[in-house]
């Protein structure tokens, strides 16, 4: 291949899953940009799409700060690799971008999540009978005394001192068996129009679960969530929705239900199955299982199976008991796999919430919280940036592989930035290609070659010894 049709080829990846690596996605996300309706007044001199992606920009490359992201304000490589024509001030960033509605970045998920389907990366994610695991739950990214917007939920402490927040509930596809997880958009926890009322996750929950059904109206979904959910509306609910469930369900919570157990395992219709782990045969392990039970007194006709995984260690202590009520039919043969699917619940926390505050992605840093929707336009937009992460980590075998180099998440958004910040590239995917093959050391400073460098280098320091 001539140089001239290799420079061509700079930054293109290969035909497999090309529509699934970083530069066709960013492209996409840039076209929904240019289509959220620009509210303003008074048009300035940079374009809400710019506004858009040049947030979007900073949260891929896991800038701490708009002070420092705004330092790229100049850089090619924003235009080149994320489509901005002129980046804002931090200023004018937050301005342009607070009366935007958190929704107008919902079709920007879908279109990720669609080009997965279509590349047929999510059957991977198949977890039960076609069915993919749907992992739900909250957490909180905001908490101040002074910095507050008419979006923040508040609490008043006994002595009257009110403090303000803002929560969001996770949603993501998960497998017991994979580290990827892909995140639909969050949905916040916030002050909703025309309610002075503090929102709740329960209503939160209800709201994310009938808008997942409404953009993917014949996706099989497990809900899998924390004992909050095991109550009878919101079961009811997610048989509305034709959602399969396995909930947490906990003694405190549900005597009458467990009371209902005890009744079977004294009736000898309470199957059990026992075993001892090879790589701890210290531990005995015990999986129990019940069909056709009520939920709980006052909603009788609201039938449910219960699974309980229980580990005793020496002299029969117990080390760990979770139990779950499902509407899936659990048999000798499955009641382990659905336990290995109940507790993949954690991967909501552990490669979720904790990659987006412990991994660079600087979630419960306050990049500006604005008078309106700031804060959660922010968050919109760092979860995308995640999503379109872990879209790479699943498909994208370049960013596979210089991940695997890096060794770590944090190491590889160093270098990226390092490389960002010091050459130019056509493309994200002509990053990865100089990062995973080390050619930026190829190069010598310029105006000045390695050979005359190391000539004109001052002779060592002689330090006199000490007697």
């Amino acid at each position: 291949m001539s140089s001239t049709k290799k420079a061509k080829d700079h930054g293109r990846p290969p035909e497999a899953r090309r529509h699934l690596s970083f530069d066709p996605l960013v492209k996409r996300i840039r076209q929904r940009a240019e289509a959220i309706p620009d509210t303003r007044a008074r048009r300035c001199e940079f374009s809400l799409p710019d506004a858009i992606m040049s947030a979007f920009a900073m949260f891929s490359l896991k800038d701490p700060s708009l002070l420092a992201f705004d330092k790229r304000r100049n850089d090619a490589n924003i235009r080149n690799l994320y489509q901005v024509e002129q980046v804002p001030s931090d200023t004018h960033l937050r301005e342009m971008l607070d009366p935007v509605a958190h929704q107008q970045f919902y079709p920007m998920y879908n279109d990720v999540f669609r080009a997965i389907q279509r590349g047929k990366a999510l059957r991977r994610f198949v977890f039960h009978e076609g069915c993919y695991l749907l992992s739900v739950d909250g957490t909180q990214y905001f908490r101040s005394e002074k910095v507050h917007c008419s979006s923040c939920l508040s609490s008043t402490d006994p002595r009257g001192k009110v403090t303000y927040s803002h929560q969001f509930l996770g949603a993501a596809i998960v497998h017991p068996d994979m580290r990827t997880v892909l995140p639909f958009a969050p949905e916040p926890i916030i002050k909703q129009d025309g309610n002075n009322k503090n929102d709740c996750e329960r209503n939160g929950a209800k709201r994310l679960l009938e808008r997942i059904r409404r953009e993917h109206p014949h996706l099989p979904l497990i809900v899998v969530e924390d004992g909050l959910a095991s109550n009878a509306p919101h079961i009811r609910l997610l048989k509305e929705l034709n959602m399969h469930f396995l909930l947490v369900a906990k003694p405190d919570d549900h005597r009458h239900l467990f009371q209902e157990v005890t009744k079977a395992i004294d009736e000898d219709r309470y199957t059990t199955i026992s075993w001892y782990p090879e790589d701890r045969p210290e531990v005995l392990c015990e999986i129990g299982f019940v069909l056709d039970v009520p939920l709980n007194q006052g909603n009788p006709d609201l039938r449910v199976n219960f699974l309980c995984y229980t580990e005793y260690g020496a002299n029969a202590e117990l080390l760990l008991q979770i139990s779950w009520v499902t509407d899936l039919e659990i048999t000798t043969d499955n009641a382990c796999h659905l336990v290995r699917g109940g507790r993949a619940r954690w991967k909501i926390e552990n490669e979720t919430f904790n990659t987006l505050k412990n991994q660079g992605y600087h979630v419960e840093h306050n990049f500006g919280h604005g008078k309106e929707n700031l804060s959660v336009v922010f968050l919109m937009l760092m979860v995308l940036a995640f999503l379109i992460d872990q879209t790479q980590e699943l498909c994208c075998g370049q960013f596979q592989a210089v991940l695997q180099k890096a060794g770590s998440r944090r190491y590889l958004w160093d270098c990226l930035r390092s490389h960002f910040r010091h050459f130019r590239f056509a493309s994200m995917w002509h990053l990865y290609e100089v990062m995973l093959h080390d050619r930026a050391k190829e190069l010598p400073a310029p105006g000045l070659s390695l050979h005359r460098y190391a000539c004109c280098r001052p002779p060592p320091l002689i330090y006199p010894v000490l007697t």
